[in-house]
């Protein structure tokens, strides 16, 4: 950017230094006895332009024999054109004002695009980097970086929360609103798990360290945010689609307008003064940088600009069901006892031994079985990968896998997820449980319906049975559902996705999913959860624990490829307006410059409405 800035400075210090010499001081032309095309002797001015231009023409030259080189075809050819033309013609001052055009859009772009990206900016900027160690009951400002897990941090009121950690000491409320969305602060008590980024109260706490700062939540956003800063050089220049005919037009004009005026020149050279396609060159990478801002607002972060445009034109969805169609969180679903055992008896004593346990399964129980029901468990032990077992209540229990509690009796099926359970060494049946949908699931598949897809599937690990359940309640059509499939499988099924219904986009949370991620043409990450595979490997994150974003991101995808199209065909028409006045001879070099400028600003400022909410928010699903 720092280079863009003083190429133009160079050029307005160029033309400055230029009018004192020509119309101040009045320095008389040199080398009199030369004469070019009409005009007598060289000027200082003329020299000081002429260096300028020569300069800046072979290194658009040179970059656009590379782009040639890589199979594309530009405009900047154009722009190589109006230079020179202008130069030969000797109207230097018309040359000055093209040159100005050129180092000006560049300038231009690079504000538009600070003011597009400063959403993103602003998470770099609130990074936290200082800590309050305490030692010993005292506290010391440390580094973030040089936390390790196990210290204890002093959170004081009104401060950020450097890293993620547990509350030891201490009860307070902490707004989350950066990184989950929600509006109000969440109160928070020792225990509770706090996400570095968050903003403390009005109460000090202690934590302890869970994480290392470069594995914590903030960290893992702001390295997303960085990643997607890197990719605006990537991006499609959109007006490189219309170059050939572009160029083949322009030029055409050019010549006729020669023609016309008796092989004049300086016709041709008016013509290729307005034709030049700085305005082009600008309007997509402006306005892509604009919708990965109004993304950053809604809390999505895109890696790339090209991923807009995919999303944009994306005509399958695939899911991964735990996690993404529903809330990562199981409800027991029916008790199945064996003959003598009692269904309450059976769910008690199964939650008591597994109420310790973190599993998704064994927290599950326990939250769908009544407190007072859960009695003390001891002697427990825990077999990896298999179940835990315990005395409760002077009776031995066991829970886990069929093969673990009731070997002898490895033909019974549950059809579902589910725990086998053992009382004293018997027998005594097992617990099933189905997975909670998420609210917005439903609203979420039929928006996405209402927005163009031709197509949307399930592909899950799960048994079928199971992923009907939910793909019904969700609204996906049961030939659309992928059942009992392994994480190759599922790339497999991305993969077998005919062109014609493609782009596929895939929206999963889990480190399985991180293939399928990468295989899909868009991988969208349910990353509320903080840093998984799954975030590194897909092409946008959702930071919010919230599905209906993938709606967000169609809608945001949609409006900003909406904006750039019509920003580049509105340039593209002004422009060959512009060259067929031009052809006539009524726009002088000079003047065909500044109008130039003029559609510049033009193509800045549509090209920032892609930062606007797309219309008909009952079809985007962005509130508004």
């Amino acid at each position: 950017m720092l280079k863009r800035q003083w190429k133009f400075l160079v050029v307005i210090a160029a033309g400055i230094v230029g009018a004192i010499l020509d119309f101040i001081l009045h320095i008389q032309p040199i080398f009199t006895n030369f004469t070019f095309m009409g005009k007598t002797g060289i000027t200082y001015s003329e020299i000081i332009v002429d260096i300028i231009g020569i300069y800046t023409a072979i290194n658009m030259a040179i970059e656009m024999i590379g782009d040639i080189r890589r199979g594309r075809w530009g405009v900047d050819v154009l722009a190589i054109i109006a230079i020179v033309s202008t130069m030969i013609i000797r109207d230097y001052w018309a040359a000055w004002m093209i040159l100005v055009m050129f180092t000006g859009g560049e300038s231009l772009e690079d504000y538009a695009t600070s003011q597009a990206d400063k959403e993103l900016r602003s998470l770099l900027n609130n990074t936290p980097r200082k800590a309050n160690k305490l030692v010993d009951g005292k506290v010391t400002e440390v580094n973030v970086d040089d936390l390790q897990i196990g210290d204890m941090v002093l959170v004081k009121p009104a401060g950020q929360v450097p890293v993620d950690g547990k509350i030891v000491k201490g009860t307070s409320s902490f707004d989350q609103s950066s990184l989950t969305g929600e509006s109000v602060p969440i109160n928070k008590k020792p225990g509770d798990d706090l996400m570095s980024g968050s903003i403390n109260g009005d109460a000090a706490v202690e934590m302890k360290v869970t994480k290392l700062a470069k594995d914590s939540e903030y960290q893992s956003i702001v390295a997303l945010v960085k990643s997607s800063e890197a990719q605006p050089a990537k991006f499609v220049k959109m007006a490189d689609r219309y170059a050939v005919p572009f160029t083949i037009i322009s030029v055409i004009i050019g010549i006729i307008a020669m023609a016309i005026g008796g092989w004049n020149f300086t016709r041709f050279a008016e013509v290729m003064v307005v034709a030049s396609p700085c305005p082009l060159l600008i309007a997509a990478p402006v306005a892509l940088v604009s919708g990965m801002s109004s993304m950053s607002r809604h809390h999505i972060i895109v890696k790339s600009g090209p991923t807009l445009e995919k999303l944009s034109r994306a005509k399958t969805f695939a899911f991964d069901k735990t996690g993404t169609l529903t809330q990562n969180k199981l409800e027991v679903s029916e008790v199945i006892t064996a003959d003598g055992f009692d269904k309450d008896e059976v769910q008690s004593l199964a939650a008591s031994v597994e109420q310790q346990s973190s599993h998704i399964i064994a927290a599950s129980l326990a939250a769908d079985t009544d407190k007072n029901k859960i009695k003390p468990v001891s002697n427990l032990k825990e077999t990896t990968a298999q179940g835990v077992e315990g005395d409760v209540e002077g009776k031995t229990v066991k829970v886990g896998k069929l093969s673990f509690v009731a070997p002898e009796h490895e033909k019974i099926d549950a059809g579902a997820t589910a725990v086998y359970v053992s009382i004293n060494g018997e027998f005594a049946g097992y617990i099933t449980f189905k997975d909670v949908i998420r609210p917005e699931t439903p609203e979420t598949i039929a928006r996405l319906r209402r927005q163009g897809a031709k197509q949307i599937m399930m592909l899950t690990g799960d048994h079928k049975n199971v992923a009907d359940q939910i793909a019904h309640a969700a609204g996906i059509n049961n030939d659309e559902v992928r059942a009992d499939l392994l994480p190759k499988q599922k790339i497999e099924a991305i993969k077998n996705v005919p062109k014609d219904l493609r782009p596929v986009v895939m929206t999963g949370d889990g480190v399985n999913d991180a293939p399928s991620l990468t295989a899909a043409d868009v991988g969208i990450a349910m990353g509320a959860k903080g840093a998984t595979a799954a975030s590194e490997s897909a092409d946008a994150v959702i930071m919010v624990n919230d599905i209906s974003k993938v709606n967000d991101a169609v809608a945001i995808g949609k409006h900003t490829m909406k904006v750039a199209n019509i920003d580049v065909l509105t340039a593209i028409s002004i422009v060959i307006i512009l060259e067929i006045i031009a052809a006539t001879g009524i726009i002088p070099a000079f003047l065909g410059a500044i109008l130039q400028e003029v559609v510049d600003l033009i193509t800045i400022c549509l090209a920032l409405l892609a930062k606007t909410e797309p219309k008909n928010p009952e079809q985007t699903g962005i509130e508004k």
